[in-house]
């Protein structure tokens, strides 16, 4: 069943070269939203997208880009990878509207409004104040929608977060995160966040990350499915439900850093942790690669779901929600 499946992972950003587009295709990845941009502005978007195109072209054996739910059936089809992009900030926008389109075009197809600090747009998790969606953040939610642009709030604020799903005229997602009656972090969300997000026909997309799992490092395969269907349980919902496991491999510890501090603090900024929190996360012993997707598959059905919501789960409910909302 697992082979029959889109499988299509939410959110990666692992270092870009032959060796982890092999891993994806070995564990039947269909598809990836990559992150292309943390804190760059428009004219560093720009020189990401042209580093890209050139992946594209060197690996065009393995990997495919996505501009459309079209290009994901393609891929699959033709057993490649294909690599739709997302940006973890409102940054490639600048200060200005009309780049919401302009991005959507070179293939930004997700955005997040905010990474952890407030925007622009809205507030972030990190926040102690959370004032919600701004004036231009409100402008920008009705263009996203135009464009077909997907609004992700991963890293935002609650009350953000809520107003939002109902400003939005198009479901939102939250691509990769964990409950917070799971893990209390500040980038993962209330009961009330889940209930909203899934009762307007959002997404959410459960995060590997070991900082925002139970036990850390130590997390089991089983309490990791076990949180999902617990979520599963409580939503009454497995259709909006899927995997964005926030995979980094690869990346030097400058990457986790620019991810952290971006342009904007003199000081290193530990997240939510301490010194302890400077570096890497070990990987999970389960889930060390793309290549280890199966294993979730897997560990899913031993918990307790039926082959058809692990198939769902591992990917269909992304392909479907994409189509819908691209």
């Amino acid at each position: 069943m697992y082979q029959n499946a889109f499988v299509i992972d939410g959110l990666e950003y692992c270092k870009a070269d032959r060796s982890y587009f092999e891993s994806l295709q070995k564990g039947g990845i269909t598809a990836v939203h990559v992150t292309i941009v943390y804190h760059e502005n428009a004219r560093e978007t720009l020189t990401r997208f042209a580093e890209w195109n050139r992946f594209f072209e060197d690996h065009n054996d393995i990997i495919i880009p996505v501009m459309s739910v079209n290009d994901i059936e393609v891929a699959k089809k033709t057993n490649k990878v294909g690599i739709f992009f997302g940006a973890q900030n409102c940054s490639p926008i600048d200060d200005e509207i009309g780049l919401v389109e302009v991005m959507r075009k070179q293939g930004l197809l997700i955005m997040q409004l905010t990474y952890n600090n407030q925007s622009l747009l809205a507030s972030g998790c990190y926040e102690k104040n959370d004032s919600g969606v701004t004036n231009f953040g409100k402008q920008v939610i009705s263009e996203m929608n135009r464009v077909g642009m997907i609004i992700d709030m991963s890293h935002s604020a609650e009350k953000s977060t809520l107003e939002t799903i109902e400003i939005s005229k198009k479901p939102i997602c939250i691509s990769h995160a964990n409950p917070s009656f799971a893990v209390q972090a500040l980038r993962n969300k209330s009961n009330d966040v889940l209930k909203s997000l899934i009762n307007s026909n959002g997404f959410f997309g459960f995060s590997l990350y070991p900082f925002h799992l139970p036990n850390n490092i130590n997390c089991s395969l089983d309490e990791f499915c076990q949180m999902i269907y617990k979520t599963a349980d409580l939503l009454g919902n497995v259709e909006n439900l899927g995997i964005g496991s926030d995979l980094c491999l690869g990346q030097p510890l400058s990457i986790l850093e620019w991810m952290r501090n971006g342009k904007w603090s003199k000081k290193m900024n530990y997240g939510e942790g301490s010194k302890d929190n400077a570096c890497w996360p070990d990987p999970l012993k389960w889930f060390a690669s793309p290549a280890d997707m199966i294993n979730v598959y897997k560990g899913l059905i031993k918990c307790g779901f039926s082959e058809s919501d692990a198939d769902n789960i591992i990917g269909n409910n992304w392909f479907r929600f994409l189509q819908k909302n691209l």
